[in-house]
């Protein structure tokens, strides 16, 4: 007990015994019952992977006896017991890992050592996409699409799945990652060789967070960082501030789990969350059902914490058996959550917190999200007035002629500013949880009672994380209803909430663009940002599934839904939204008749087997990866290039020149946008040159495989503006050296300094690299020659994902920025100073006119091991060098 803590237990559930590493073992030295629970978990991780040189008892102690209120800058250790990937994340992986198998090749080490070495479980739901709607045949079309743009991936994964060991890939059209996670992947406890322990992942989509709803701790990091994870590094941290949010009261007659959600992370932006833990507790958590549980922790990035957790209780494992898991895995469950002291009820005593918030569920009104960005709650009375203030702002810079006479499908209408054009019902936010999606089923059948119809010009679907959705609706009757009103099952992936909306009507589309119409999506999904769902689309807004289908049929977000009519029914009467609106009494009757087990037993009885599309594909087995110098989805990266077996050390970055300046709230979206890649772009040119069709362009994000596409998509996003360029919206920018040039892509800037020899540096503002866990918006940044970018702050994934790529991050210190320093992007920036562990460097910026300004910057490699991998240019190539020696 002196030199170590690890020590392991017996438990007996039923007829058979498991060992464990018991947390009892750290008392009575310290009194856990005061932790955390999310600390609970990090601790027994501590335990167990204690080793006396990575892991020591020191660092037990630390986590064990920290003041929550005054927590020490105490770096630790974390080992997820297994990761999870969707498709455009992962194919990247398991790019980067094929590879990785050349180069340890090269290295003169054996390929077949670059293995995952814990469970990988690959979901592929990113490259669907609404390109039919509507019809009954619409999920059919559009499986058939996919697999026409995406067969060479597929073939790519299928290859992955042959030659890697621990790697499981879930076929297209099965669902969503993270309902896929939460409804079949998650253990909740773990058992290896006879050994219990708590399940937890790393993702690779910042959405990962949504298993924390049944007491899962994970988190969505970069792909990098988890393919270091796979390869059996753990991941380094401080140990994490946990706020607090503690729950009264009980949701009132007409609110969802989506208001509550969305005022969930209003209330945690306001306060302030970014790299710190999120854990919910007191006597509002008995009442919430763990499919609202997953609903607040699956928008954690949303209000910017590491996670949103809960703790196990009776409610979970109510969950995990109605998802069909086995009465051996839910007693399991219960008894090593009791004997850790990781069970909630009622009665547990309330932990300590780092900071405590409050929330009345009571107090959740009818709310929507909008119209850029998730945060931006409006309650439901508000909606009429949020648009025409968005709206009056958008006319100063891009002025309406709407509205527009257009005809489409046999109908002839007047298309309005703030007209309604994508009604989505998307995404596991909202798709995994039963009440919302019967809700919205019954006020569809109220609706189709009364006489209405969606609006002709509104393009309606819906696409459920689950077949077990589709499954419930129809025992519930309820699919021919919301087939009435346009929304027909379209595919079982993320589809809108990613920008995988597929395209407008041509008549409206055109419409749209000639007369420069600000128009409306609105979506049962988690993110909004500009240019995300659809690049026509200006006003985004965020709702629960019955609210989507409310808006299509009123057909317009110029509307206040709470005293307006929302249409005229049968007879030429008006209807309003609380004629059709479903009673909660209404919504629970109809789930627990219609949503059981063997619906979820089926559904995925037989996951990965795939459809005869799917099991058509051929691949030979191979140890490495034989590439196709033609393909245009996968082709090896230059990452390895020139690698030897001793690091390079740290970089010297003088010369540089910036290559943009960026306002707040850069989301990695418009660094790397996952949707539509234009024809007169970088991208959509390189593409044409290889002969691809305009028609056969897919996505960004399909085609993340590819560095060529990637790199020249980095900073694409139609909407950015860069200082540098002012007027002028688009990944655009200027050469400066020998004299300023003319406004052109970014991509083709940089490439210029790049022939000069010219390292490059951004500059931003606030919440730099917010969203997705896109680790492309790191590595695009890279390859386009960016050694460094200084921002006023950095949201938690993108940061460590350009310390993974072996980029510089940088923060001014408080109460600078770029503004207050007059920095304009013409300047000449040397970085001093820096070296191994250095907290402050001095940047110094030379002006036209020979002036310079010189300013501290805060580094923000946090941990010694980030150092590690900033020295070996990044986290890839230090996991190579350590694996070939």
């Amino acid at each position: 007990m002196s030199d170590s803590f690890k020590a392991k237990s017996t438990l007996k559930v039923g007829s058979k015994s498991y060992s464990y590493f018991s947390l009892k073992a750290l008392e009575p030295k310290f009194t856990l019952a005061r932790l955390p629970y999310s600390y609970k978990i990090l601790l027994e991780n501590l335990l167990r992977h204690e080793d006396g040189e990575n892991i020591t008892k020191g660092d037990i102690e630390a986590m064990a006896g920290a003041d929550l209120k005054k927590l020490p800058q105490k770096d630790i250790a974390f080992t997820p017991a297994r990761v999870i990937l969707q498709d455009f994340t992962g194919v990247p992986c398991v790019v980067d890992l094929a590879a990785m198998r050349d180069a340890m090749k090269t290295l003169g080490g054996n390929p077949a050592k670059i293995n995952p070495l814990c469970p990988v479980e690959l979901v592929i739901d990113h490259s669907v996409m609404i390109d039919h709607y509507g019809s009954k045949d619409a999920l059919d079309l559009n499986a058939k699409i996919e697999f026409q743009r995406n067969e060479e991936r597929y073939t790519f994964l299928r290859w992955g799945q042959e030659a890697l060991k621990n790697f499981k890939a879930v076929p297209p059209d099965t669902g969503i990652v993270h309902q896929v996670n939460i409804e079949y992947l998650a253990r909740v406890v773990f058992e290896k060789d006879g050994t219990l322990y708590p399940d937890s992942c790393f993702g690779t989509d910042s959405h990962t967070t949504m298993v924390n709803g049944i007491g899962v701790l994970g988190w969505g990091v970069g792909g990098i960082e988890a393919e270091a994870a796979m390869l059996g590094q753990p991941s380094s941290m401080l140990i994490p501030e946990v706020i607090g949010v503690r729950l009264t009261g009980k949701l009132a007659e007409g609110a969802t789990a989506t208001d509550l959600v969305l005022t969930v992370t209003e209330m945690l932006r306001k306060r302030g969350v970014v790299e710190k833990f999120v854990e919910f507790f007191g006597p509002g958590v008995g009442t919430l059902s763990a499919s609202d549980r997953n609903t607040i922790a699956n928008m954690a990035p949303e209000y910017g914490a590491t996670c949103g957790i809960f703790p196990i209780d009776e409610e979970t494992l109510n969950y995990l058996r109605l998802t069909g898991r086995s009465d051996e895995q839910i007693a399991v469950v219960k008894a090593y959550a009791q004997a850790q002291g990781m069970w909630w009820t009622a009665d547990t005593p309330e932990a300590e917190y780092s900071d405590a918030l409050h929330l009345d569920l009571g107090s959740i009104k009818p709310s929507l999200a909008g119209p850029k960005r998730p945060q931006d709650r409006v309650l439901l009375s508000d909606v009429k007035a949020n648009f025409k203030k968005a709206f009056e702002a958008e006319q100063k810079m891009r002025p309406s002629a709407g509205p527009a006479k257009v005809t489409d499908g046999g109908n002839t209408f007047e298309l309005k500013d703030g007209a309604v054009v994508i009604a989505a019902i998307t995404s596991c936010t909202n798709t995994s949880n039963p009440s919302v999606l019967i809700g919205a089923g019954l006020l569809a059948r109220k609706a189709r009672a009364l006489g209405l119809k969606a609006q002709p010009w509104v393009k309606t679907s819906l696409a459920p994380g689950s077949k077990a959705v589709t499954e419930y609706l129809a025992k519930a009757g309820l699919i021919e209803d919301l087939e009435y009103l346009g929304f027909h099952v379209a595919a079982y992936g993320c589809t809108t909430c990613i920008g995988n909306s597929g395209p407008l009507n041509e008549p409206i589309g055109k419409a749209i663009q000639d007369n420069k119409l600000s128009v409306s999506a609105v979506l049962s999904g988690n993110r909004n940002f500009e240019g995300r769902v659809h690049q026509d689309v200006r006003m985004n807004y965020l709702a629960s599934p019955p609210l989507v289908v409310a808006f299509a049929i009123a057909g317009s977000t110029d509307i206040d839904l709470t005293k307006e009519p929302i249409g005229k029914g049968n007879q030429g009467k008006d209807v309003f939204l609380k004629d059709i609106w479903p009673s909660n009494a209404e919504i629970q009757a109809a789930v627990a008749k219609a949503v059981t087990p063997e619906l979820f037993k089926k559904s995925y009885g037989d996951v990965l087997k795939g459809d005869a599309r799917w099991q058509g594909i051929k691949v030979t087995k191979s140890e490495t990866y034989t590439w196709d110098a033609k393909s245009t989805y996968v082709q090896n990266p230059p990452y390895f290039v020139g690698i030897t077996k001793t690091p390079p050390g740290i970089p010297a970055i003088k010369g540089a020149r910036c290559l943009a300046v960026l306002g707040d709230s850069i989301t990695t979206d418009h660094i790397s946008p996952a949707g539509d890649i234009k024809k007169d772009g970088p991208a959509g040119k390189y593409l044409m040159e290889h002969g691809v069709q305009r028609a056969d362009f897919n996505s960004f994000g399909s085609r993340r495989g590819n560095h060529e596409v990637m790199m020249r998509g980095t900073f694409a996003n139609t909407r950015i503006k860069n200082a540098m360029t002012p007027g002028v919206e688009g990944g655009v920018s200027k050469h400066l050296n020998g004299g300023e040039g003319p406004v052109e892509a970014i991509y083709d800037v940089a490439m210029k300094y790049r022939k000069e020899g010219l390292p490059l540096v951004v500059l931003g503002g606030k919440e730099y690299g917010t969203g997705s866990s896109r680790d492309w918006a790191a590595k695009g940044t890279i390859l386009l020659g960016v050694k460094a970018v200084i921002t006023e702050s950095f949201e938690r994934i993108h940061r460590a994902n350009l310390v993974g790529m072996g980029v510089l991050p940088l923060n001014f210190h408080a109460g600078q920025s770029a503004a207050s320093l007059g920095l304009d992007g013409t300047e000449v920036f040397d970085i001093e100073g820096l070296k191994k562990g250095a907290t402050d460097v001095t940047v110094n910026a030379r002006k036209k006119d020979g002036k310079t300004v010189s300013f501290k910057a805060k580094v923000r490699i946090n941990t010694p091991k980030e150092w590690e991998y900033y020295e070996n240019g990044g986290v890839l190539h230090y996991m190579l060098r350590q694996m070939a020696s």
